[in-house]
């Protein structure tokens, strides 16, 4: 049986595309930058598979086309809110994501957003650098202290399990959350949680609140002005879920009215474009995506990825199936 013609749409680690080129006919695009709408319409025409990431922007007409001929979106990473799934599925293509291999070290830069954002670490380090530091003085750069506060997290899968374990057993913080559905009862005892019925019901007990609820249609705006408002006033937020579950207008009007005590925030809206807002908050920690940037992690996420590419080409179902 000929290898499969894969397309992989970003650079990946070495060691993944090694392996990935010993199994399949692949192409790993150079320079590492988006792909238009004419590079996916190429490739609709061109491809069994496409290894595309959160960060590809798939034009709508790209599935017809593709119908036929793609017969594989490998997503690389968990989250597929890039992908129209309806789609896909129209167009006879499966889709597979890379789930539970990112969980610790999303729940690990999450935690150290919370922190650096409670103690004003970022602030501390633009004064140093700048040479405008006058050294220590009772009241200089007051945060917000982190062990024993309320911790809200907002949606209780691996991530959000993950950090409840990282505040309550590293910080002895009390852990309120929402999720979708009810959890099972040994669960929450397990990280020490409780279930509550709304987002706003934990908006109004928290002084930090963790979003990890998927993205897409459903979670759109999840986080606005009703749940700012129900906010404990000065509330830290922390996103690193995905932008578009925070109502920024709401947001930034949290912000300027004191209801919102500041943020730590790993993804946005329209990235990789910012608004330009967010920069003149300075209790806004503000980092380039890194929620599952480490070594260890990225490779895996790309031998999840492959792991999927490879039992689907051999007529098995691949562990990860979206669609």
């Amino acid at each position: 049986m000929a290898k499969p013609k894969v397309l992989v749409t970003r650079a990946w680690p070495d060691a993944v595309q090694n392996r990935l080129a010993g199994i399949a006919d692949a192409v790993f695009r150079n320079p590492d930058t988006p792909m238009t709408d004419a590079d996916f319409m190429a490739a609709a025409r061109s491809y069994d598979a496409l290894m595309p990431t959160v960060s590809d922007r798939i034009p709508a007409v790209f599935y017809e086309a593709a119908a036929g001929n793609v017969k594989l979106l490998a997503n690389y990473g968990v989250g597929y809110n890039h992908i129209d799934l309806d789609a896909a599925r129209s167009a006879g293509i499966t889709v597979t994501n890379t789930p539970g291999v990112l969980t610790d070290c999303t729940a690990d830069i999450a935690m150290g957003l919370l922190i650096a954002t409670a103690r004003r670490i970022g602030e501390g380090e633009r004064e140093l650098r700048g040479g405008d530091w006058k050294g220590w003085r009772p009241m200089h750069l007051i945060g917000r202290k982190v062990s024993g506060a309320t911790l809200g997290i907002v949606g209780f899968g691996r991530i959000g399990q993950a950090m409840a374990r990282r505040a309550h057993h590293g910080f002895g913080m009390k852990v309120v959350f929402h999720n979708r559905s009810r959890v099972a009862q040994d669960i929450c005892d397990a990280h020490a949680a409780t279930q509550l019925d709304s987002i706003e019901d934990v908006a109004a007990q928290s002084d930090f609140l963790s979003l990890h609820c998927p993205g897409g249609i459903e979670t759109r705006h999840l986080i606005g002005t009703r749940v700012f408002d129900a906010m404990k006033p000065g509330c830290i937020l922390v996103n690193t879920a995905r932008g578009d579950v925070i109502d920024e207008e709401a947001f930034f009007n949290a912000l300027d009215n004191g209801r919102l005590g500041g943020a730590g925030l790993d993804v946005y809206q329209n990235e990789p474009g910012l608004d330009p807002r967010f920069l003149r908050y300075e209790r806004c920690v503000l980092a380039p995506h890194l929620g599952s940037a480490t070594d260890a992690t990225r490779a895996a996420m790309g031998h999840c990825a492959v792991d999927n590419l490879e039992a689907f080409f051999a007529g098995d179902t691949p562990a990860d199936v979206v669609t």
